[in-house]
């Protein structure tokens, strides 16, 4: 297999323990000083393992691959990003609603492990769909 496409299956594999909310395996494919950049700020596996749990547990959240694009040791994802309010997210109230919002994250995979990884989604289509306050 070609570097790029098994950076991709290395993406893949994350997006798959993302959406079981496998934060066990999500630790295997990224590398022990990986760096992770998102809409809730930014830090090491240590600190945002349990924010994506929090993410979790409050949203349900499920990524869908819409695109996928590799070069060297970069892979850029644009996702259907889909959840709905079934925990309460810092305080707020638990809706029931659902969200759909398009999401994008970009990768950096060396020797087989995520070294960095940036994410963006429109949070506030996503707060406003469940019926949630942004402040």
């Amino acid at each position: 297999m070609e570097p790029t496409e098994a950076n991709k299956v290395v993406v893949q594999a994350y997006v798959k323990a993302f959406n079981q909310g496998d934060m066990l395996a999500l630790r295997t494919v990224f590398a022990p000083d990986a760096l992770v950049y998102g809409v809730l700020g930014w830090g090491s596996m240590e600190q945002v393992i349990p924010v994506w749990q929090e993410l979790h547990n409050a949203f349900n959240i499920q990524l869908e691959v819409e695109s996928i694009l590799t070069e060297g040791d970069e892979v850029a994802v644009r996702y259907t990003e889909r959840g709905q309010s079934v925990g309460s997210f810092r305080g707020s109230a638990i809706t029931g609603k659902t969200y759909e919002i398009v999401a994008m994250e970009h990768f950096v995979v060396r020797d087989g492990k995520v070294q960095r990884r940036w994410g963006a989604r429109d949070s506030a289509a996503q707060f406003r769909q469940m019926g949630l306050s942004l402040g």
